[in-house]
């Protein structure tokens, strides 16, 4: 069976037949929820297993943004409300590893309350690390404004993912924390040098460059490649991303759909696939986009395939022994006197 280098959304909570149709031939790598789609546990369960229902295969990846905070796609009442990335990073203690113990266990939950729905990739860890002055898209969702935390907090949440059966998705490679403007409206610049991203930006995804997955921010870097955002842009794939921070693991595009980028769908699929993304995600269902970003794709084959593979081969079918309302309580108590 032919697979194809993209990842797709639905307009709703269930599949029509023309969406049910459509995945059947195109054959998308991967799906993605949104808020849109949630109604009920049941309801998204079922919706899940549509997808890969759809396109015949078992181990299609099912892909969400549960970061918790303002970007949380399931929430209450039917699932928890889970913090935020900076809310881990603010907590005060005198031994270093709490908050990093505490960021694994918030993950670890994240991990089963997706488990439970068929959902097996989170799109978190945000390692991106905010400068002084930068748009508020990223603010809380950072662990904080240091690569160090960051890059610790990161892993901790990955690890708990990890161990409850779900992927982790890092994002925003190479770095979105100096952005002046939100991709989704219009595509922004980073005039930092080389040096400063370097020190600052890559770090934490130097440190987690061992995860199978990662996600594209759609901006210029102005010392890397003036012309091109990084999604598109062979130079920082080949040179920072694979490069500098060492990361081989599946590179997707972050949506298409975002207004940093221009040109047709088509044209979009086709010139990240060709800057050495090996997927590109579109996200808001909308059909006649969906229909030519399958056009602009191309079947998933050599080494993103081997990628494709080597991420999926990561999920425990066996997630580790965990004690749901011990852990659950915990969580909360030490959120609450934070609070």
């Amino acid at each position: 069976m032919q697979v194809s280098a993209f990842i797709a959304g639905c307009l709703g909570p269930v599949l029509s037949e023309a969406e049910r149709a459509f995945f059947r031939d195109a054959q998308p790598w991967g799906f993605i929820l949104f808020g849109r789609n949630v109604q009920t546990p049941g309801q998204v369960a079922a919706l899940v297993a549509s997808f890969r229902e759809a396109v015949g295969r078992d181990d299609a990846p099912v892909l969400i943004d549960q970061e918790g905070g303002r970007v949380q796609r399931l929430g209450p009442p039917h699932w928890p409300a889970y913090p935020a990335g900076r809310a881990y990073g603010s907590m005060a203690a005198n031994d270093p590893l709490t908050r990093r113990e505490l960021t694994r266990l918030g993950a670890r939950l994240i991990a089963h309350d997706l488990r439970l729905l068929g959902i097996n990739v989170d799109c978190v860890p945000v390692l991106d690390v905010p400068v002084a002055g930068s748009h508020r898209i990223i603010g809380d969702r950072a662990y904080g404004d240091e690569p160090v935390t960051v890059a610790v907090l990161g892993r901790a949440t990955a690890e708990g993912l990890i161990a409850g059966g779900v992927l982790p998705v890092i994002k925003h490679i190479p770095g979105h924390g100096r952005a002046l403007s939100d991709s989704h409206e219009a595509l922004p610049r980073v005039s930092a040098p080389i040096g400063h991203l370097e020190h600052v930006d890559f770090r934490p995804f130097r440190h987690l460059a061992d995860m199978p997955l990662a996600m594209t921010a759609h901006i210029v870097y102005e010392a890397i490649d003036p012309d091109h955002p990084a999604t598109n842009s062979a130079r920082v794939i080949r040179d920072v991303i694979r490069g500098r921070i060492g990361f081989d693991g599946l590179l997707m595009s972050d949506d298409l759909s975002m207004r940093a980028l221009q040109g047709s769908y088509r044209e979009r699929a086709e010139v990240a696939l060709k800057a050495g993304c090996d997927v590109v995600l579109h996200c808001n269902g909308d059909m006649a986009q969906m229909q030519a970003v399958a056009e602009g794709s191309r079947p998933l084959r050599g080494r993103a395939r081997r990628r494709a593979e080597s991420a999926l081969a990561r999920i425990r079918h066996e997630p580790e022994p965990f004690d749901v309302a011990e852990a659950r309580s915990r969580l909360s108590a030490r959120l609450a006197a934070v609070a």
